[in-house]
């Protein structure tokens, strides 16, 4: 096996091999490494899909982008598709593990194949290059590139138990857009925090638009200045070999609002969403006041208002999310003031969540969707927990289920979500929100909205998105429908109507015992032997 090569591989420069350098390649080294321009285009070689192996010949907007990634930490670059930002990007790359030591680059994508892919795409870059300038091989796969000078390279797929125990340099997050959200929403949690907190780390996010998703979150943040990142956009006019013959072709092909995604960058919501396109794109989000264990708060609570909150309860295995929204339903417009979101709480702790909220929004009148895990909720909202305005249903023939004010025998604590229910929640929710009668501040529940489409003759979530915010504004649209909750708007006959429904509860009702709902509650023994608890005083 030749000394000079890496595992046979003449083309790759092994370990503890001393270079002996020419005076033209010190100048050379000194020169690539103090221009990455200079570098990029006179020894690195690409793969083009018609020409193979070629020079990397940049554009003027890729040698903006290599200026920008330079130049800031943090860059998310807006895309056309098939533009050259992730062979830029990779460009990029290579250049910072070459000429810097002990650097550690996640190159993330939606799939370890994809990862890999662009890794490999790298590789074939690095192994072109002379040996002067390459780094001994330590380690070379189709995962890991490890160098001599300490630096490495690890692709996988975008996922924070995929990366957890490295401490990154650099993080590369490909097509982050296309990411399923769950994943994103779980590596954005556990991962950005850390990576963001470091002094010199960067971070490239590069994307084609793919929806109203985290991507366009992030992005929208930078435009607004709500983030640290810089924006790049490339447009399909940035490409030389594209123009309006070629436009014309690609929309003949794929459709005009297809390539306004895909070419121009735009983000555009699913098609046959439940809320309308044109008013869709006029929602606009803001940043809570205040968040604390998966509540985002709007609005504080406010003396003499009335607040309504709906319920929608998942198994807590980190699937689909418990979900409650809290409205201020004292008039029209109704406004959303908070919104909760978990997806590993268990069902049996859940209640505890919404009976502290619901009591801090002036015992706020709670609607619990009771399909499945959700009777359980219910039920120990009201058994254990005695909250006092869980809104009961009972059934009326055809008429279907509506709010009892509990005089009724067959109620039951919270409403099951039939085919009428939700037909009549949809309707009345697109009312509302199309007639700007209900304000919707939250990104996540914006984000839900633009993927709930049409699903043979009802709505829900799209493959690989969530409707579980958008369920607890469906339940909120049956809820508004409802004589009861009409009559609520009146505060004499509200009080007569809760009074009544007090009168009706079993006085002989007990708990079935004390849950920790981890919010610090505190429970004491007086000298009867009597156990009293402490009120939780919910602070920011």
């Amino acid at each position: 096996m030749p000394e000079d090569s890496y595992l046979g591989n003449r083309l790759l420069k092994p370990t503890n091999v001393p270079q002996q350098f020419t005076k033209k390649e010190v100048e050379e080294y000194v020169k690539c490494r103090d221009d990455i321009i200079y570098f990029l285009k006179k020894y690195v070689q690409v793969i083009h899909v018609d020409k193979g192996l070629v020079p990397f010949d940049l554009y003027d907007y890729q040698q903006d982008l290599i200026n920008t990634l330079n130049e800031h930490r943090y860059v998310i670059v807006k895309s056309a598709r098939q533009s050259g930002k992730s062979v830029t990007s990779l460009g990029y790359i290579l250049h910072y593990v070459l000429f810097n030591k002990t650097k550690i680059v996640g190159m993330l994508a939606n799939k370890a194949s994809t990862s890999r892919e662009l890794l490999g795409r790298l590789q074939t870059a690095y192994q072109h290059l002379p040996k002067f300038l390459q780094q001994g091989i330590v380690e070379w796969n189709k995962g890991n590139l490890e160098l001599e000078n300490g630096s490495k390279i690890i692709a996988s797929s975008t996922s924070s138990s995929a990366i957890r125990g490295y401490s990154f340099s650099l993080l590369f997050l490909d097509e982050f857009a296309f990411v399923q959200r769950t994943i994103a929403d779980a590596f954005i949690k556990s991962v950005y925090p850390t990576i963001s907190s470091g002094k010199d780390t960067k971070i490239i996010m590069v994307s084609t638009p793919n929806g109203f998703n985290l991507f366009y979150k992030f992005w929208n943040d930078a435009v607004e200045g709500n983030n640290q990142f810089k924006t790049f956009k490339i447009h399909w006019t940035s490409i030389p070999e594209r123009d309006q013959e070629w436009r014309r072709k690609i929309i003949s092909d794929i459709g005009e609002e297809a390539f306004r995604q895909e070419y121009e960058a735009d983000f555009l919501g699913s098609s046959n969403t439940l809320i309308s396109y044109e008013k869709l794109q006029e929602l606009s989000y803001s940043s809570p006041i205040w968040s604390k264990e998966d509540l985002d708060v709007y609005v504080d609570p406010e003396k003499g208002k009335t607040y309504t909150i709906t319920v929608d309860t998942a198994r807590g295995q980190g699937l689909d999310y418990s979900t409650f929204t809290v409205f201020d339903t004292t008039e029209v417009p109704y406004k959303i003031v908070a919104k909760y979101r978990n997806n590993v709480i268990a069902p049996l702790l859940f209640p505890n969540i919404i009976n502290t909220i619901g009591k801090k929004y002036n015992d706020a009148y709670v609607l619990v969707e009771s399909n499945d895990i959700g009777a359980q909720v219910a039920d120990v909202l009201h058994h254990d927990l005695e909250y006092e305005n869980l809104l009961t249903v009972s059934w009326y023939g055809r008429h279907g289920q509506q709010i009892s004010s509990g005089h009724r025998a067959d109620i039951s604590y919270g409403v099951r979500t039939t085919k009428q229910v939700k037909k009549i929640g949809c309707s009345n929710l697109k009312s509302l929100v199309e007639e700007d009668k209900l304000l919707i501040p939250d990104y996540d529940i914006i984000s839900e909205l633009t993927t709930y489409v049409t699903n043979g003759d009802t709505f829900a979530a799209e493959d690989g998105a969530n409707d579980d915010l958008a369920t607890t504004l469906v339940l909120f649209g049956w809820l508004v429908d409802q004589t009861y909750f009409k009559e609520l708007s009146n505060q004499n006959i509200r009080e007569k109507l809760y009074q009544n429904k007090m009168d009706t509860i079993d006085d002989m009702t007990t708990p079935f015992g004390i849950i920790d709902d981890g919010l610090n509650d505190v429970y004491e023994r007086d000298a009867e032997g009597d156990l009293w608890k402490t009120v939780h005083t919910f602070n920011k």
